[in-house]
């Protein structure tokens, strides 16, 4: 029969609050620092590359500050390099990533001395106006009267420049005067430290509106320079920044965040070969010196060196960690100068390579699509549940895979924490719930079926996920069967409502204590319990687990006994008196489903088994309540040692089987042997011997002593029609009678079942 078709779990949409609660931590700002983490990632897995633009960085390191001396630095000698860089270097544009503002200088200093430093760096930047000087409005000392600047950003309603801060400019203060901005070209290095969370620059504002009339970026100023743009060539177009040529013409158009911040795009690390030039301020200084060398090897030297910086851009900035301006890059595991940020904002101008970010809409689509195509594919059950699950991980990797090849091949940043969050989450969620109700419908399975066959049974069923076939397969096992004595009267003297009732108690008894110590309920055939030790979970101590069962049955049963006589008239004597037997017997047998195709029952089949049935009915003709063959006594004692007690009754040939059998009673469990009984098995042991050598009339009168001994006596014990002793006096006085002869070896053979 074709299995149904599973239906689409519409309760999945019980889950999409997760969702729904990703995106809108996305979109108010809490998942950005995991959304630039992935976006580090995927830095890393573009790896460096190449740019357009001809960028050299002059470091002031360690090495430079030697050169020019501790700070408040002498102007000058910035001044000298710069002069230098253009005009020995040939470059095409100078910036410098630190303010000179008036409050870099000291009154410890020679006033006369700076004043001269001054000069020269404010003619050099009149004379040069693609020599950019920075102006900040944090960090530093950039203060007002009215406290810390704050930077106008349009998003914060600072459209109105009249009222904005200025930011903090370079000035030239000498004797007497200040010479103002005015004298060169100025650009800002603020980056926008809200959407540039963490340690890692990443957005810049490129402009600012405020009185001062130049108020770009550096990073405009000197893309302008290298594209070969006048200063302050760039304009405000909506969502764009433009970079025009003196007739109007657009060279660039900078799409822009809020209508002011770019994000920058990563070209390489700071020190990555063979893509990031790097020289000391040190070594452009010495280098002019050996232009004035008379060391005609020297000046070579010095004219070889400055070659590097032909139509070059160059940013000086500092380097010195001492200087304390570093930070982590996404392609720089480690801090590495901040000054970097600049020149990959020049190359990604130039180079037009920027960073592109989807509409938010998309967002909200990616997440909920990647969630219910995950979260479907992790519900979906059957035969095929782990490859649907398999692939829901695939699906949350090729959605990852995908956001990087993205990035790799056109710059598209894809958000991606929102999607791979919601989804993941959703989709561990629903496996949850998942679990939940798959456990809640095998309890349901196994409440249901578990009162029909083994629960251990129906749980391999459950877990197996497929339909129960018909066939089995040999196993080593004990086979257990039980009956009530003399049953038949119990039928006629209850009616069948008060049967139905002690019998439901008396079976659930016996089926607990069975289950309990691992045995499996195979069926009930009336009063009769058959069960199994050692299927379908295997147990290598399953004949000791049968044997200590058998003998839980009894005291239960001597128990309800108990509890019976207690309740008055309501049972009869009969009920009080109430027995079981029970036949074990160990050994191969065939376990499995047996039945027909459309009705079958999960049982045990073999000669074992029917041994295990005769020695329950043979347990009446010797007088015992529990007979085992000696398979079950030799695999009881190899893992029970001798805490089962067992007496050796005789060597049969029960009916059917013409093979002979050691019998033995389980006299009790040793912690309850009373040394009567131990006295009684002595002297039946002795009663044994003189049966086995023919002295019929010494074994006689052996059993008669020790039925005297006997646990069980009829007419004292409830229920007790006979005892092993009674029974072979019997059976003794008979070989008495008729002599088996000579050559005969104990074997007794059964006629009745």
């Amino acid at each position: 029969m074709a299995r149904k078709k599973k239906k689409f779990d519409w309760r999945i949409v019980y889950f999409f609050p997760i969702p729904l609660l990703w995106v809108l931590a996305a979109q108010f700002g809490q998942l950005d620092r995991l959304e630039h983490m992935l976006l580090d990632f995927r830095f890393r897995f573009r790896g460096p590359i190449q740019s357009d633009v001809k960028l050299v960085y002059v470091n002031v390191d360690s090495r430079a500050i030697q050169q020019i001396g501790e700070r408040p630095w002498n102007r000058g000698r910035f001044a000298q390099a710069a002069q230098l860089l253009y005009e020995r270097g040939g470059a095409r544009a100078v910036g410098f990533d630190f303010v000179f503002s008036e409050q870099g200088h000291s009154d410890l200093v020679d006033r006369t001395e700076a004043a001269k430093g001054n000069v020269a760096l404010g003619r050099l930047a009149r004379k040069y106006p693609s020599l950019v000087l920075a102006a900040q409005y944090t960090g530093g000392d950039a203060r007002t009267q009215k406290g810390i600047r704050e930077f106008p950003f349009l998003r914060n309603g600072f459209t109105d420049r009249a009222k904005n801060d200025t930011p903090e400019m370079p000035e030239y203060p000498i004797v007497g005067a200040t010479l103002t901005m005015q004298w060169g070209t100025v650009g800002l290095i603020d980056v926008d430290l809200e959407t540039s969370r963490g340690e890692v620059p990443r957005w810049v504002p490129l402009f600012a509106e405020s009185i001062v009339p130049t108020d770009w970026h550096m990073s405009v100023q000197l893309a302008a320079a290298a594209l070969g743009l006048p200063p302050n060539s760039a304009r405000r177009a909506g969502d764009f920044v433009e970079l025009v040529n003196p007739t109007g013409e657009v060279v660039r158009r900078i799409p822009v965040r809020e209508q002011q911040i770019l994000e920058a795009n990563w070209f390489s690390a700071w020190n990555e070969e063979g893509y990031s030039s790097h020289t000391s301020l040190a070594d452009v200084l010495i280098a002019g010196d050996y232009l004035n060398s008379d060391d005609e090897a020297r000046r070579q030297e010095g004219l070889l060196y400055f070659r590097r910086f032909f139509d070059a851009i160059i940013l000086i900035g500092p380097t010195d960690p001492l200087l304390q301006d570093l930070a982590t890059s996404p392609l720089d595991a480690q801090q590495v100068p901040k000054v970097g940020l600049h020149g990959n904002l020049v190359k990604t101008i130039v180079g037009e390579r920027y960073l592109t970010r989807p509409a938010d809409w998309l967002m909200w689509v990616s997440t909920f699509g990647l969630t219910l195509l995950v979260t479907s594919l992790t519900v979906a059950g059957g035969a095929r549940s782990l490859w649907f699950k398999i692939l829901a991980v695939g699906a949350l990797v090729g959605f990852a895979l995908l956001g990087f090849y993205l990035f790799r091949v056109s710059h598209v940043v894809v958000a991606l924490s929102a999607p791979l969050g919601a989804a993941f989450c959703t989709g561990f969620a629903a496996t949850i719930r998942q679990l939940v109700e798959e456990e809640r419908q095998k309890g349901r399975i196994k409440g249901m079926f578990g009162a029909y066959v083994a629960p251990e049974l129906v749980e391999r069923m459950v877990d197996a996920d497929t339909e129960p076939q018909l066939g089995g397969h040999d196993a080593e096992i004990t086979a257990y069967f039980s009956d009530i004595q003399s049953f038949s009267a119990f039928s006629e003297k209850l009616g069948s409502g008060p049967l139905v009732e002690l019998m439901n108690e008396y079976l659930t008894a016996c089926t607990d204590i069975v289950q309990g110590e691992g045995g499996t309920l195979d069926k009930y055939i009336g009063d009769a319990v058959v069960a199994m030790f050692g299927a379908p979970i295997p147990l290598p101590d399953h004949a000791y687990r049968a044997c200590v069962a058998s003998q839980k049955v009894h005291a239960k049963l001597s128990e309800l006994r108990a509890k019976w006589k207690g309740e008055g008239d309501r049972w009869p004597e009969i009920v009080h008196n109430m027995q079981t037997r029970v036949g074990l017997n160990s050994g191969t047998c065939m376990i499995g489903n047996m039945g027909s195709r459309t009705r079958f029952n999960y049982t045990m089949m073999g000669d074992n088994v029917n041994l295990a049935a005769r020695m329950e009915s043979g347990a009446k003709q010797f007088g015992v309540y529990t007979m085992v063959a000696e398979a079950t006594k030799i695999a009881c004692e190899e893992h029970g040692g001798d805490r089962v007690v067992f007496r050796f009754l005789d060597q049969i040939v029960v009916k059917g089987r013409s093979v002979p059998v050691k019998i033995f009673e389980i006299v009790g469990l040793k912690e309850n042997l009373t040394p009567q009984t131990r006295e009684c098995l002595a002297v039946f042991a002795q009663g044994v011997e003189h049966y086995r050598a023919q002295d019929f009339a010494a074994a006689i009168a052996t059993w008669r002593r020790s039925a005297e001994l006997e646990p069980n006596v009829p007419g004292r014990d409830p229920g007790v029609e006979g005892n092993p002793s009674l029974s072979l006096i019997k059976r003794a006085e008979y070989m008495k009678t008729h002599p088996p002869g000579e050559g005969w070896d104990g074997v007794f053979v059964m006629k009745e079942k």
